[in-house]
């Protein structure tokens, strides 16, 4: 009796530069684990061959002529199955990336990233983890400051409204960076139950990973005595 074997990841690269996707081709083929399925060179592109080929992640590039990458992204994970999106950009963190990040992308990566940095954030965000440390989830929130305003908080605030206490309590830790072996030992919980919190959050708010749940909170304006 053979065991079975984990299918590969299945990769979509979508960039608008053919040198920028033969280099990102290159490197995850390196990897015996991923796949590319196939590439695509603009945003209107890349929601045909999601379709076609049903990759389990996608990198999407932000900047692109005709249909760009945000607008892709919004599209993509407003489907019933969407897959995991990590978008590419040339620069640090700024609006395009929260727009993406809030809409559900699950990360986000410069374009020169180290090889074996991109084949670990495709792996990440096709086992369910974001591909952002807890350094750029701080660097995100802080560049939400501006964009913060009263509605904004007002209906930050109703969302978290629905939110059991000990749900809030992991929610606003969520919001500090903390994993959720931290998270457990600061509130004497297991780790299988700071789990259950995560998803049950998730699902109530009607979110798709932890970095939504730091932006909700930081809109509130309830991270800042963590």
């Amino acid at each position: 009796m053979t065991g079975q074997t984990t299918p590969p990841t299945r990769v979509l690269i979508v960039d608008d530069d053919p040198v920028v996707r033969f280099g990102l081709g290159m490197m995850l083929r390196g990897a015996p684990d991923l796949v590319v399925v196939g590439e695509a060179g603009d945003g209107a592109e890349a929601l045909r061959l999601v379709a076609e080929h049903a990759p389990d992640v996608v990198l999407m590039d932000i900047r692109m002529p005709g249909m760009d990458g945000l607008a892709a992204t919004e599209q993509l994970l407003a489907r019933p199955t969407p897959p995991r999106i990590i978008v590419l950009t040339t620069f640090d963190a700024d609006e395009s990336v929260l727009r993406a990040l809030r809409a559900g992308a699950a990360g986000f990566l410069l374009k020169d990233t180290p090889p074996d940095e991109l084949v670990e954030a495709v792996r990440g965000a096709a086992a369910g983890r974001p591909a952002l440390s807890a350094d750029v989830t701080r660097r995100l929130v802080e560049l939400a400051d501006a964009a913060r305003d009263d509605p904004r908080r007002a209906a930050a605030r109703r969302r978290l409204d629905t939110l059991a206490p000990r749900e809030m309590e992991v929610a606003i830790e969520i919001a500090a960076g903390r994993s959720n072996a931290d998270i457990a030992s600061r509130h004497h919980l297991s780790v299988p139950t700071v789990k259950t919190h995560v998803s049950s959050i998730l699902t109530k708010l009607g979110l798709t990973n932890r970095v939504q749940i730091a932006l909700i909170v930081h809109d509130a304006a309830l991270d800042r005595n963590v």
